[in-house]
C-alpha cells in the first residue's frame, strides 16, 4: 500500500496538461486546452483539459477526472497502478508500507502479462549483444540491413535462440510462472504437454504500448526455407490487442505532434530505416491490415497521414481499397510511392538518408488524386473501365465528411478525369443519400441536399439525439393524467439543476471571503451553509456534497473543490468534474476587437450567490405548495383543511417574498 506522503507527492508533482497531452494532442482554446476525446470516437473536440484546477472533461462521452483518474481510464489501471505510472513518470520515489518482494510477479495478473513481456524483451537483447548465435546471427543481419547500432538499442531489437526452450528455463529459473509465458504467447504448449518458446531461431521486434511498456513481440526467420514462416506476431492477449496497436508509436507521438503528420508504412523495418534517416513521426500498423482503431490513435495526434508504399504496383492496388477509411475518421490523406522494387526501408539504404527525406518531400500527392492517376493509367482508353473508376473516385470522395474538402476534390478530379463537375456532383449525392437512407437515417420527406447533404449526415450520427431509441409512445399525448406526471418530472429535473447549482457556487467560489452589508470577512461556503440550513437536498451525490462540506466547516476545516474531484466516490468525482468545467469560454475579441464587455458572475459575488440560494428555495417552496394543494384538494375535514389553507397561505407569501428578491414576477 503506498504511504500518504507519497500519494501527496505525486498529486502535488504530476500536471494535467503533461499527463494527458503524453495521448492526446492538445490545442489552446481559452482557458482549457482541448482535444478529440481517446475514450470515445470524434470528429470534432469536446475534451477539454483545465490546467488551473488539475481535472479533464469531455462533454462528449461525460468522462472526467484529475491525472490519476485519466490513467485509470485510459490504461484500465487500478489506483496504485496509476500513481505508481505517474510516480515513474516524475521520477519519484514510491514508498509503500508492505514492500513487494522483487524479482517475482507483481500480485495483479495483468501486471503479471507486463513484467514477464519486460523480462524477455530483456532476454532477448541480451542475446542479441552477448550470446554465440544472437552475435553471429540477429547483430549480423542487422548491421547487414545497415542499422546502426543506435537504433538497434533504441527498438530494443533482440535475438531468439534457436532452441526449443530457451527463454522458458531462463524465465522459470528467474521465478516466473509458466502460465504467464503461455498467456503472452511467448511459449507455445503442443499436444504432449510439453511447453517450447514461440520465436526461437528469429531476430525480435519488441511492441510498445502507449506508454512504452512492452505488449507483445514480431519475430522474423532468418532461414530460407519456404515451409517457415516470415513473420511470427505475439497472439492476442489481455494486454496485447493488434488492432489497437501501432508499431512506434510510442517512439513516434511526440515527433507527430511536433510536425503534425504521421507517416504510415508497412514493416517494422520501414519503421527504423526513418528513424535512422531522421524521421521519427512514422508508425507501422506491422504487416496487418489497417484498422479503425488504428486511425484513431493517429488522429490523436494529427488530421495528416502521409502513407509510404513500395513501387509493387499490385500492392498498392490492393492497399487502395482499404484507405477510404482513413477519409472517413476525417484525416487528410497523402502518399508517397517508391520506385518499383523498392519499399520505405531498401530506397533509404539506396539513396542515404538525405536523398530519402528529399523524396519524401517532393513527392507527395493527395490520395485522391493519387488513386485517380493510378486507375486511370490501368484502364487506359477503355470507356467502361474509365466510368467504373469514375465512380469508384467519387465513392472515396463520399467518404470524406468535410464538404470544402470534398468539393475542391470534386473540381480537381473533374479535370483529371474530364467529367463535368455537375455530374460528379450528382454522383457524389447519390453515393451520399443511398447511405443516408441505408444507415436507417432517412425518411420519406428526406430532399436532396446537394453537397451539403453530408452535413445533414454528420448531423445524424454525432449531434444529441433526445430520443435515440425513437420518441415515447406517449410524446403526443393528449394533457391530463400525464400532463401531471411530465409536471412532477419537470419539478425534480428543476430541482435537480438548481441544486447543482448551490454545489457548483461552493466548489467555485466556497473558499473566498467577503463583506456584503453587515457580514464581515466571512467565506461564501459558510454562509451559503448557513442559509441552507432548513433546505433539504433531494439528489442523493448533492445530499452527500453538502453534508460532507457541512461537517468539515463544524469540524473547522473549509473544504475545497480538490477534495471532492479525488474523492473516492466515483460519482461525486464526476458530478465535481461536470459542475467545475465547462465547454464554453468567452473570446478575448469581445472586449479587445468590438469593445463589447461582458460581465462575468464573479463580478457580483453576491448577486450570484443569493440567486443561486434563493433560486433553489423558490423551487422548494413551489414543490411544498404543490403537495399541500393537493392534501387541499383530497381533505374532506373542516378543521384540517383549515390547518392546511393557513400552511398554504403562509408558503405563498414566502414565494412572494422569494421572488421579490429575485425580481420575478408570479402569474398565479
Amino acid at each position: 500500500m503506498i504511504n500518504q506522503d507519497t500519494i501527496s507527492k505525486i498529486m502535488e508533482t504530476v500536471r494535467i496538461e503533461e499527463v494527458v497531452g503524453d495521448f492526446v494532442s492538445l490545442k489552446k482554446r481559452g482557458t482549457s486546452l482541448i482535444g478529440n476525446c481517446p475514450f470515445h470516437n470524434e470528429k470534432t473536440p469536446s475534451f477539454h483539459v483545465s490546467v488551473a484546477k488539475g481535472i479533464y472533461k469531455c462533454f462528449g462521452c461525460g468522462k472526467g477526472g484529475d491525472s490519476v483518474h485519466f490513467i485509470m481510464d485510459h490504461e484500465k489501471y487500478s489506483y496504485p497502478e496509476a500513481l505508481k505510472f505517474l510516480a515513474q513518470k516524475y521520477h519519484i520515489e514510491v514508498e509503500e508500507t508492505v514492500q513487494s518482494p522483487q524479482n517475482i510477479e507483481a500480485q495483479n495478473a495483468r501486471e503479471s502479462l507486463y513484467i514477464v513481456s519486460e523480462f524477455a524483451a530483456g532476454f532477448f537483447a541480451n542475446e542479441l549483444w552477448t550470446g554465440d548465435q544472437g552475435r553471429a546471427i540477429g547483430l549480423s543481419y542487422f548491421k547487414e540491413r545497415g542499422f546502426r547500432e543506435d537504433i538497434v538499442k533504441k527498438f530494443q531489437l533482440g535475438y531468439s535462440p534457436d532452441v526449443w526452450d530457451a527463454l522458458i528455463q531462463h524465465a522459470v529459473s528467474a521465478g516466473h510462472k509458466e502460465e504467464y509465458l503461455e498467456k503472452t504467447g511467448l511459449a507455445i504448449r503442443n499436444d504432449k504437454g510439453k511447453l517450447y518458446d514461440r520465436f526461437r531461431g528469429r531476430v525480435m521486434f519488441p511492441i510498445h504500448n502507449f506508454t512504452g511498456r512492452i505488449i507483445g513481440f514480431g519475430g522474423r526467420t532468418l532461414k530460407t526455407d519456404k515451409n517457415v514462416p516470415k513473420y511470427v506476431n505475439s497472439p492476442e492477449s489481455d494486454i496485447y490487442h493488434k488492432s489497437n496497436v501501432l508499431y512506434g508509436l510510442f517512439h513516434a507521438k511526440k515527433a507527430i505532434r511536433d510536425t503534425d503528420n504521421c507517416y504510415l508504412v508497412e514493416g517494422y523495418a520501414d519503421v527504423l530505416a526513418a528513424h535512422q534517416a531522421g524521421i521519427e513521426n512514422v508508425v507501422a500498423s506491422s504487416g496487418t491490415s489497417l484498422t479503425t482503431e488504428q486511425i484513431r490513435l493517429i488522429g490523436r495526434f494529427t488530421e495528416n497521414v502521409t502513407i509510404l508504399y513500395d513501387g509493387d504496383a499490385a500492392g498498392i492496388k490492393a492497399s487502395l481499397r482499404g484507405l477510404d477509411m482513413i477519409l472517413e475518421e476525417g484525416l487528410n490523406v497523402k502518399v508517397v510511392s517508391f520506385p518499383d522494387g523498392h519499399d520505405p526501408d531498401s530506397y533509404m539504404h539506396h539513396v542515404g538518408s538525405g536523398a530519402f527525406k528529399k523524396y519524401i518531400e517532393e513527392h507527395r500527392q493527395d490520395f485522391i488524386l493519387y488513386k485517380a492517376n493510378i486507375l486511370l493509367k490501368e484502364a487506359g482508353t477503355d470507356p467502361i473501365k474509365r466510368a467504373g473508376i469514375i465512380r469508384d473516385i467519387v465513392e472515396s470522395i463520399a467518404k470524406i465528411p468535410d464538404d470544402i474538402k470534398a468539393s475542391i476534390f470534386i473540381k480537381e478530379c473533374s479535370s483529371l478525369l474530364q467529367v463535368e463537375e455537375r455530374i460528379l456532383l450528382s454522383e457524389l449525392n447519390k453515393i451520399r443519400m443511398a447511405k443516408f437512407r441505408k444507415s436507417g437515417a432517412g425518411n420519406s420527406g428526406a430532399g436532396n441536399s446537394g453537397l451539403g447533404s453530408s452535413g445533414f449526415q454528420q448531423q445524424n450520427q454525432n449531434q444529441y439525439q433526445p430520443y435515440p431509441d425513437g420518441p415515447p409512445d406517449n410524446l403526443f399525448e393528449v394533457p391530463g393524467a400525464g400532463a401531471e406526471a411530465a409536471e412532477a418530472a419537470a419539478a425534480e429535473e428543476s430541482d435537480l439543476l438548481q441544486e447543482q447549482e448551490v454545489v457548483r457556487l461552493l466548489l467555485a467560489y466556497g473558499h473566498e471571503l467577503v463583506s456584503w452589508d453587515k457580514i464581515d470577512n466571512m467565506y461564501i461556503g459558510s454562509f451559503i451553509m448557513q442559509n441552507l440550513a432548513d433546505v433539504s437536498f433531494t439528489d442523493p451525490t448533492c445530499k452527500i456534497i453538502i453534508d460532507t462540506y457541512n461537517e468539515e466547516i463544524e469540524n473547522g476545516h473549509l473544504p475545497v473543490a480538490s477534495q471532492f474531484i479525488n474523492n473516492e466516490n466515483r460519482n461525486i468525482v464526476e458530478l465535481a468534474i461536470t459542475l467545475s468545467t465547462s465547454p464554453y469560454s468567452l473570446s478575448e475579441n469581445w472586449y479587445n476587437k468590438h469593445n463589447i464587455y461582458v460581465r462575468d458572475e464573479s463580478v457580483n459575488l453576491k448577486a450570484t450567490v443569493l440567486g443561486g440560494i434563493f433560486h433553489l428555495k423558490k423551487g422548494k417552496v413551489a414543490r411544498m405548495l404543490a403537495d399541500i394543494s393537493k392534501e387541499i384538494k383530497a381533505e374532506n375535514d373542516p378543521v384540517n383543511l383549515e390547518i392546511l389553507m393557513q400552511r398554504f397561505m403562509f408558503m405563498k407569501s414566502v414565494e412572494r417574498e422569494i421572488s421579490k428578491f429575485l425580481g420575478t414576477v408570479i402569474l398565479k
